[in-house]
């Protein structure tokens, strides 16, 4: 009789050393783009994978072993979950997980791009002073960068480490709006590759930068006041759901208990696991697009 959880197992044990092979690999190939970029001028932009570019976007520094602990120790815990609770519990743990991970880090990321917003106009404005006392755009927006305060001095901390290497500032500054995806930094890095391919008044165009950037704020601002009433509707409708199980868990556990204890049961209560999750899923995504 084939025994699944061993076979699960032995599949996250090959899984997990595939990506330590793979860890292992990527971090010796970083540091010898590290050594190339300490030696020569020109550089590449460097693609990151997915969950690189989640953690950079987020401003998560983690070293590298950290990131392996934190795997084995994921799997640990699916491991146990496997053999104490069965298959379905061990799906159920692994996909919630992925989603929670998920979820904290766009949250995260749209906390920290939120502030980094309000604190560019900050910092174009200290660029437009450098512009009028005497110094190039490269530079008052490298002093700009140094002058600025988190987050957005860690965020532009690597688009200043490739300036300073011989990048040319509108592909450093597009390669920033790039990674975080964002209108306002599109519309700086553009504003920049037309000054420096066709000239002209830079500090007109970045005065025009930071009023557009203040009146889509308030904008938002008001848009969010207008729609208070529905955002808190959607969480309402969200939460219900699980308020109820949740009431029902403590006040009649044998009931949610003994539906876990039959198939049809079980299957019940997955598939209002899964409603539930695309639902709070749809919902978010409309209090997004408001």
């Amino acid at each position: 009789m084939i025994n699944i959880p061993v076979i699960l197992s032995i599949l996250l044990l090959v899984a997990g050393a595939v990506f330590l092979r793979r860890s292992l690999r990527a971090g010796a190939s970083e540091k010898v783009i590290e050594r190339l970029n300490s030696g020569f001028i020109d550089v590449e932009k460097i693609n990151f994978g997915a969950l690189q570019r989640e953690l950079l976007r987020t401003g998560i520094s983690l070293d590298f072993w950290q990131v392996v602990m934190l795997f084995v120790g994921w799997l640990s815990v699916l491991t146990l979950v496997l053999f104490s609770a069965g298959v379905i519990v061990f799906l159920l743990t692994t996909v919630t997980s992925i989603l929670l991970l998920k979820f904290y880090l766009l949250v995260r990321f749209r906390r920290r791009l939120k502030r980094m917003i309000v604190q560019l106009p900050q910092l174009l404005d200290h660029v437009i002073r450098s512009l009028k006392s005497g110094r190039t755009l490269g530079d008052g927006f490298l002093l700009a960068i140094d002058n600025s305060q988190q987050p957005l001095y860690g965020a532009l901390l690597r688009t200043r480490n490739s300036i300073q290497r011989g990048m040319p500032l509108s592909d450093a500054v597009q390669d920033f709006a790039n990674l975080y995806d964002q209108e306002e930094f599109y519309m700086l890095a553009l504003s920049m590759s037309v000054n420096q391919r066709y000239g002209g008044n830079a500090s007109e165009v970045l005065d025009n930068l930071i009023r557009l950037i203040r009146d889509r704020d308030q904008a938002s601002r008001q848009l969010r006041a207008m729609t208070g009433e529905t955002r808190m509707s959607a969480l309402v409708l969200g939460g219900l759901p699980i308020a109820m199980a949740g009431y029902l868990f403590l006040s009649s556990p044998d009931l949610l208990l003994g539906m876990w204890e039959q198939t049809s049961g079980q299957l019940v209560l997955i598939f209002a696991f899964a409603l539930q999750v695309i639902g709070s899923f749809l919902l978010w995504r409309m209090m997004r697009s408001i």
